[in-house]
């Protein structure tokens, strides 16, 4: 098969970023079972990971941890995916990044600072 040409390739990014935005968990495996880069970014640098996370999927985000997943890759506004989660109040996804060691001292503002200012320290 010949290789994506660069409309073809941002396409592909965009759909896997909406399956992660969309929690379709299954779906974007496939993509990763396929060759799709688990730390693929867009133009924003959010990954797949903070996209999962952001939008309340914890199932997603497991599973693209399972798959090697950088739990800390920051966004260009210096946010982690921990963070991200705090802010929007997804408990459970807070707690899978907790476990698999996310870094509550990376990004701005850091996930301590969230969890202080959303009243969720307990999470931590």
């Amino acid at each position: 098969m010949p290789p994506l040409d660069p409309e073809q390739t941002a396409r592909v990014v965009e759909i896997a970023m909406d399956l992660a935005r969309a929690g379709e968990t299954a779906e974007l495996i496939d993509f990763l079972d396929h060759g799709f880069p688990v730390d693929q970014v867009d133009a924003a640098d959010n990954s797949l990971l903070m996209l999962a996370a952001y939008h309340g999927h914890h199932e997603t985000v497991a599973a693209l941890i399972a798959r090697g997943a950088d739990v800390d890759r920051r966004n260009n506004h210096d946010q982690s995916p921990v963070a991200g989660a705090l802010f929007k109040g997804h408990d459970e996804v807070v707690a899978v990044l907790v476990a698999a060691g996310a870094d509550l001292d990376a990004g701005t503002p850091t996930a301590r600072a969230a969890a202080e200012m959303f009243g969720r320290t307990h999470l931590l």
